[in-house]
């Protein structure tokens, strides 16, 4: 008798979610835009509520806003949101890199060896969604986080997580697939090999995208 494969079941609201996540991360729906349900319901043949619930998990990510006898739109950060948000962001990481750096031996764990091995694997397709370029990015630092074995930054890292991806979709029409995976390849040797200056380093030049001079 063969044996049977198990497949992942996903709930109608969970494919809805993923499919506007894509169309936000590949830049699709830009900053601001507005989504009409009736519209959205009727392309995706799905009820309204379970469209509704869909935008309201994104809204929870940080991906949408709802407002008020106005339905969904799609997130925007604003220079003045990039600002608090790299202040925060570098608070978290820069403590979360020399701890990861201390526990393990001035060295960083196999976790993120992978995950920036992965943003380069994906930045070396050719014309590859940018919504990979996305998840592939917010994974290497999520592992740098994750390897300061601190649950508690690690929590507050991941209430990030919606502000972080918008920062990386700004970043497309600027910056090269080659200078990403580059980018996080030096900072994984800067890492190891000068500390946390590295990373201090590697966040301003991001920043620098977004913020005024």
């Amino acid at each position: 008798m063969s044996e049977r494969l198990s497949l992942q079941r996903i709930s109608t609201i969970d494919a809805i979610a993923a499919a506007l996540r894509k169309r936000i991360l590949d830049g699709e729906l830009g900053p601001g835009q507005r989504l009409r349900e009736l519209e959205l319901a009727e392309a995706y043949g799905v009820a309204r509520h379970s469209l509704r619930a869909a935008l309201r998990a994104l809204a929870g990510e940080g991906l949408l806003v709802i407002e008020p006898n106005r339905g969904a739109r799609v997130a925007e950060l604003t220079a003045r949101d990039a600002a608090a948000l790299f202040e925060l962001r570098a608070a978290l990481e820069l403590e979360a890199a020399h701890l990861a750096l201390e526990r393990h031996g001035g060295h960083l764990p196999k976790s993120v060896r992978d995950a920036v091995r992965l943003l380069a694997a994906v930045c070396e397709q050719e014309d590859p969604p940018w919504s990979a370029v996305v998840d592939a990015h917010h994974r290497v630092h999520g592992e740098l986080v994750a390897a300061a074995v601190s649950p508690r930054i690690e929590r507050a890292y991941g209430a990030l997580a919606g502000e972080m991806r918008l920062f990386v979709i700004r970043l497309k029409p600027t910056w090269s697939l080659e200078r990403m995976a580059a980018h996080h390849e030096q900072l994984l040797a800067g890492l190891e090999g000068q500390g946390v200056g590295a990373l201090r380093r590697h966040l301003d030049e991001g920043a620098a995208t977004l913020l005024p001079a």
